[in-house]
Order: structure tokens, then C-alpha cells, then sequence
């Protein structure tokens, strides 16, 4: 774990002023070019020819025009990141003007070079190449041209040198600048994709959820209609079977609020009890479910042809969804003497799931309605990337068609097994 705390008291006072100078550029350039005067200035008075080869201090003074050279280069340098490529002609001008017209010439080249580095750090490498070679060229050939020492002399070479190194040395720090600014836009980007992709599976799993609550409460809610009002209406003449309604009843609910807690478990939270471990309902209990429905007054019938094929878990819960939707208004729709025909065949590598009843035209669910039993079968069938077809029958009656895919996208897959 990462612990972040306050620097101390006394460190503050030293990296308050540099921090304030990062705030206010004008003011850090403003003392780099005081900074760069005075190693002007200390340099003008230096003979760099001096006894022994080494350079001499105070053996010459720099006359006025040379004085009025070094504050024009310096005034200039205060605004090198406005205006990077005007300030680097300006300083290279005051060093040629320098070269020409001083014997031996002030040392304004130091302004040139911190303009080179500026225009390097701050622009894009090719105009660093044009630019850096352009200055080198000028100001060592002045140097060269005009100076009182020879072309070889060591001062000529310093000035080929520092140029290069000033050239170097600002790309270098563009790059490096380029390079931290991609990773952290890398980053940002990572950040903003990982959130959406949050998001989406937030939202998906709610549709999913959403999509479960109502198959549940809509097919085990129709059950116990109809069989408390068969218990109601044999209650005094048939007790035993009003007896047996009641238990269908029973058993409805129970069932109901098994799968109730099975789907509510997934919203709890970390700290809550653990939620069941039951699996999700699949084809394997098509017969309990079919069973349900005889009991309530319905004759289903079965057909199936996928009893030892291997299934995709979400096509498993999805085509038992399906069937339990399509039962369930039926029971509602379809009128007191409607039966029901279900199939589930495996053609290749999708499964066809249909539910036929006869009922009548009139009573039949309508897909316009605004319901939701037919959206959320639609939206399960395309989320697997299956078809649904539903309407009404020819001759009467109502008939869904539901054609999945076998082979199911990796994530859904993940999905489910999670």
C-alpha cells in the first residue's frame, strides 16, 4: 500500500520558491537570463588565453558596446518560450554582431545557445536539425571569419561544440517530454476504458437480473392464479382436489421464492451472508417445469431431440426462459382449453425452441403490447446472437420460435461460469 505524507517542515522552505517558479514560467526565464548575464559578464572579463594556457581573470575589460550586447541578448532570453524561434534569431544576430565588431568578442554566444536549446525542446525534431544546423554554421563560420585567433583555435571549436550539445540536449528533453506525456495519455485512456467497460457489464448484468425476476414472479405467479382459483371454485364440492390445488400452490411459491433468493443473492454486497450456490435453472429440468404446467390445467406436450448434446450454459438458461415465458402466457392468454406442443431440436450447430398452442386468435398475447415477457425473450435470443420469431398462428393460436447458437462469444461464456 502506497502511504503518502507531507514533506517536512523544514524541506517546504526550499522547494516552495522552485515551486513557485514552475508556476510562474515568466519569472523562472526572467532569472535564467540574470542567470546567464552574469555568466556573461564574468566571462567578458576572462582572457581565455591566459599564461600557461589557462584562462585569466581581469586582464581585460568589455567596452560599452559589448555591455549593451550581453543586456540585449539577455533582455531578449526572457521570452524564449513565447516565442522560441524569433529569440534564437535575435541572440544569434547579437552574437554575430558580437564576433564582428568586438577584439576579442564578448561572449554573447551564451544566449544564442540557450535559445538553440529552447527551440529544440519545444518544436519537433526536423525543425531542431534545420534550425541547430543553421545556427552552428553561422556563428562558427563568424567566429572563424572574424575573430583575431586562428579557425583552428579552440574557441571556434567550443563555439561548433556547444551548439551541437545544446541542439542534442534540448531534443532529447522534447522526446523524453513526448514520451512521459504518451504514457500518461496511455494511462488516462486505460482508465477511461476500464470504466466504461464497468459500466457496461453494470448495465448488462441489471437487464439480466431484471430479465430473470420476471420469468420467475410471471411464470410461478400464473401457477398460483390458477390453481388458487381452481381450489376456490371445487371447494365445496371436491375437497380432495381443491386439497391438491392448494398444494400445487404451496409448491409454486416455494419454488418461487427459492429463485428469488438464487437471484436477489447476486445483489448483495461483500459483507453480507454468502448467497446460494445452486446452479441456474437449464434444460435438465424441462421436465419439473412442464410438469408445473400439467398440474395447473395445461397438456403440454414434448418433443425433443438434444437430450445427449452438450450445451452452452447461457443457451441452456435462455432456451428454458424462453419456454417457461411462452408457457406462462398460454396459461394467461391461450383460454381454459388450450394445449401446448413444445420442441427442442438441434439442426447443425444452432437448437430450435418452439411452443405452438391452440388457442384463440383473439386471446392471444399481443407483441405490441408493451409487456414484457416477449422483450425480454428478444433480448435474451440477441444477446446469444440467435433469432426469435413471434405471432399468431395460422388457423389460431400463437406460436414462438426461438433459434440459437450453439457456439456462444468467449465473454458470455465467462459470464455465465462466473
Amino acid at each position: 500500500m502506497l502511504v503518502v505524507t507531507a514533506p517536512p517542515a523544514g524541506l517546504d522552505r526550499f522547494t516552495h520558491p522552485w515551486r513557485w517558479l514552475r508556476e510562474h514560467p515568466l519569472a523562472l526565464d526572467a532569472a535564467l537570463a540574470f542567470a546567464v548575464l552574469v555568466c556573461m559578464v564574468t566571462a567578458s572579463f576572462a582572457d581565455p588565453n591566459g599564461p600557461h594556457g589557462r584562462p585569466a581573470f581581469f586582464t581585460r575589460t568589455p567596452d560599452a558596446g559589448s555591455v549593451l550586447l550581453m543586456l540585449l541578448a539577455a533582455g531578449v532570453l526572457v521570452f524564449r518560450r513565447r516565442r522560441p524561434v524569433p529569440v534564437l534569431a535575435a541572440t544569434g544576430a547579437l552574437s554575430v554582431v558580437g564576433y564582428v565588431t568586438g577584439d576579442p568578442p564578448a561572449p554573447v554566444a551564451m544566449s544564442a545557445v540557450i535559445a538553440l536549446y529552447t527551440v529544440a525542446s519545444r518544436t519537433d525534431r526536423p525543425t531542431t536539425w534545420r534550425v541547430g544546423l543553421l545556427t552552428m554554421t553561422v556563428l562558427t563560420g563568424t567566429a572563424m571569419l572574424f575573430g583575431s585567433a586562428p579557425w583552428y583555435s579552440q574557441e571556434n571549436l567550443g563555439i561548433f561544440a556547444w551548439t551541437g550539445m545544446a541542439a542534442a540536449a534540448g531534443d532529447a528533453v522534447r522526446s523524453r517530454r513526448a514520451f512521459i506525456d504518451a504514457i500518461r495519455e496511455r494511462a488516462e485512456r486505460a482508465e477511461r476504458t476500464r470504466d466504461e467497460e464497468a459500466r457496461r457489464r453494470v448495465a448488462e448484468e441489471r437487464l439480466r437480473i431484471a430479465r430473470d425476476l420476471h420469468d420467475v414472479v410471471a411464470h410461478h405467479i400464473a401457477l398460483v392464479n390458477v390453481q388458487a382459483g381452481v381450489a376456490a371454485h371445487v371447494m365445496d364440492k371436491r375437497p380432495d382436489q381443491a386439497k391438491e390445488a392448494l398444494s400445487h400452490v404451496r409448491a409454486a411459491s416455494r419454488s418461487a421464492l427459492n429463485e428469488l433468493r438464487a437471484t436477489v443473492g447476486l445483489l448483495r454486497q461483500s459483507g453480507d451472508p454468502e448467497a446460494p450456490t445452486e446452479p441456474a435453472p437449464g434444460l435438465a429440468g424441462l421436465d419439473e417445469l412442464l410438469d408445473t404446467f400439467r398440474h395447473a390445467g395445461l397438456p403440454v406436450e414434448l418433443a425433443r431431440t438434444d437430450r445427449d448434446s452438450e450445451r452452452p450454459a447461457a443457451v441452456d438458461l435462455a432456451a428454458y426462459r424462453i419456454i417457461q415465458e411462452s408457457l406462462t402466457n398460454v396459461q394467461k392468454h391461450a383460454g381454459p382449453d388450450a394445449k401446448a406442443e413444445v420442441s427442442v431440436v438441434r439442426v447443425g450447430r444452432t437448437m430450435e425452441v418452439t411452443v405452438l398452442d391452440n388457442g384463440v386468435p383473439a386471446a392471444a398475447p399481443d407483441t405490441d403490447s408493451g409487456g414484457h415477457g416477449l422483450l425480454g425473450m428478444r433480448e435474451r435470443v440477441s444477446a446469444l446472437g440467435g433469432t426469435l420469431s413471434a405471432g399468431p398462428r395460422y388457423g389460431g393460436g400463437f406460436r414462438v420460435q426461438a433459434i440459437l447458437p450453439l457456439k456462444t462469444r468467449p465473454d458470455e461464456d465467462e459470464d455465465e461460469d462466473a
